[in-house]
């Protein structure tokens, strides 16, 4: 795999820009580019002071800050904007980057209503330009990768059921005021859930799917209704495998990283793990796999293995307007099926 620290293009071959600072995955998405040899031109935010740390930190890119995203529409060297927007927003303003000629590169969730997804669906059909998401659990983890290895060669033979654990912290600081409003933000299972209906796509080779469970709750957090702490779904694929995902807000303040995020992958010859963030109570180490096969058991350790291919990927699909990263149905199909979820769940609640 190419690491995302090698760029893939020479400097001022790929031209891009950043916009809506609201979630940190923007760092994320930022530090990604740059390394495939993106060129950072332009950054507009609404808050003075997001926007100051941000060209702060990247003052060394050359960046400038500008006061509409007009101003990086407008400007025939931006090829991609990557944004993480309040995510309500995120799909009408993916819809305005692509019909100013611009790929966009934005924070799961992409869309927040099936409307959304659909005036999307138009936008890239009648622009030709990509609407790419920032599936984040996947592509920025490198046993996600590791894993994915695995998968492909048939070390645990036919994927046929994917559990993963998606827990968060809330945090003891002060969250915006549109995370705790769900028209905003549009649920748990709209939000964290896509992340993983993504791999299980992606992990099974599927290319469709059906909601057969949603669930969300507010169990501990009576001050603020419209925020769910818990969700959980589960999902049949097209290959045929069952997948759940339980996601909340629940890692406890002991813990030393924002969650304890898992994936389980059984296979009809075996099946992993996947520790993502922190293999509780052994050690400061990230990115573990454990696998078991018909022959032995095994511990890989996967950081620094592979780095975040999906970045180079990307830019090189904007150049040369390929799918090797993520092919669009892939990226859209994640969000319905996590949207058609959190409406079973919401119809389930409502009804109760």
């Amino acid at each position: 795999m190419t690491h995302s620290t090698q760029p893939v293009v020479a400097p001022g071959e790929f031209t891009f820009a950043v916009a809506l600072l609201e979630h940190g995955h923007i760092y994320m998405q930022t530090e990604g580019l740059l390394q495939a040899g993106g060129t950072l031109k332009w950054v507009y935010d609404t808050d003075a002071t997001r926007l100051k740390q941000f060209v702060e930190k990247y003052r060394h890119t050359g960046v400038q800050a500008v006061d509409s995203l007009d101003r990086i529409l407008d400007d025939p060297d931006i090829q991609l904007v990557a944004a993480a927007a309040i995510p309500s927003e995120r799909g009408p303003i993916g819809c305005r980057v692509m019909q100013a000629g611009k790929d966009y590169f934005t924070d799961k969730c992409p869309f927040t209503t099936l409307q959304q997804l659909e005036d999307a669906r138009r936008v890239v059909r009648e622009s030709g330009r990509k609407y790419s998401v920032f599936y984040s659990e996947r592509l920025h983890v490198e046993s996600a990768y590791v894993a994915d290895e695995l998968i492909r060669g048939g070390a645990i033979g036919e994927v046929v059921h994917i559990a993963i654990m998606g827990p968060h912290r809330l945090g003891q600081g002060p969250r915006p005021a549109w995370f705790y409003d769900k028209q905003r933000y549009g649920g748990i299972l709209t939000d964290i859930c896509s992340h993983q209906v993504d791999q299980f796509l992606h992990y099974t080779r599927s290319t469709s799917g059906t909601v057969e469970h949603a669930r969300v709750e507010n169990f501990a957090h009576p001050n603020t209704p419209d925020l769910e702490d818990f969700g959980e779904a589960v999902f049949r694929l097209s290959s045929g495998a069952s997948c759940h995902s339980r996601v909340d807000w629940f890692t406890p303040d002991g813990l030393r990283t924002w969650g304890d995020g898992r994936m389980f992958a059984i296979g009809t010859q075996g099946y992993l793990e996947i520790r993502k963030y922190i293999d509780v109570a052994t050690s400061t180490e990230t990115d573990r796999i454990y696998l078991v096969d018909q022959q032995k058991e095994q511990r890989i350790d996967c950081l620094g293995k592979t780095g975040f291919p999906y970045y180079g990927q990307l830019i090189l699909d904007c150049l040369n307007r390929t799918e090797n990263a993520m092919t669009q149905d892939h990226a859209f199909l994640a969000a319905e099926l996590s949207l058609k979820a959190q409406a079973l769940a919401d119809k389930k609640r409502n009804n109760a």
